[in-house]
């Protein structure tokens, strides 16, 4: 696995167009469902906390990740650019996916990110809240994996 000291670019300090590129590339890993390869976006030592767990370390994200997409069928994500300041992000989500008796979420949240210098996210705080929906309420239809770049975003879906 790489090290503490592998780059992942882009860099803080952050400007508009660097912190909404950051935010899309992690929607796109996210959005392939591969924790392995999503938890190269953190550093070794990442600590987490995610709804009411806490987490720590790359080992620790692949785990929960794994756990996280056993359980989340057909799972789609669209974040969006909330603020930014020089190695910090704040983004919002929202992920629709399904369980396995066919029941359909909405699950809406907001994170924030600390980056260390090298561009890997070494703190992430999420809140989480579900929202049951029915299948014919669902917004994100794209196929499994990145959201097409003609595909609305949170704000264009009123979301």
């Amino acid at each position: 696995m790489p090290g503490q000291d592998e780059s992942r670019p882009p860099l803080p300090p952050f400007d508009a167009a660097s912190a909404a590129l950051k935010a899309r590339l992690a929607e796109d890993a996210w959005n392939s469902r591969d924790p392995a390869r999503v938890s190269l976006a953190y550093s070794i030592d990442s600590v987490w906390r995610n709804r009411a767990e806490f987490l720590t370390g790359r080992e620790a994200i692949v785990a929960f990740l794994t756990r996280k997409w056993q359980r989340e069928l057909e799972y789609r994500l669209i974040k969006e650019l909330w603020a930014f300041h020089d190695n910090r992000i704040a983004v919002r989500f929202a992920y629709e996916w399904r369980d396995d008796s066919g029941n359909w979420f909405r699950s809406y949240g907001n994170e924030n990110w600390e980056f260390n210098a090298q561009g890997l996210m070494q703190r992430r705080i999420a809140s989480i809240n579900d929202l049951p929906i029915r299948e014919a309420d669902r917004k994100f239809h794209w196929p499994q994996g990145r959201r097409p770049d003609d595909h609305p975003g949170l704000s264009e879906l009123g979301l």
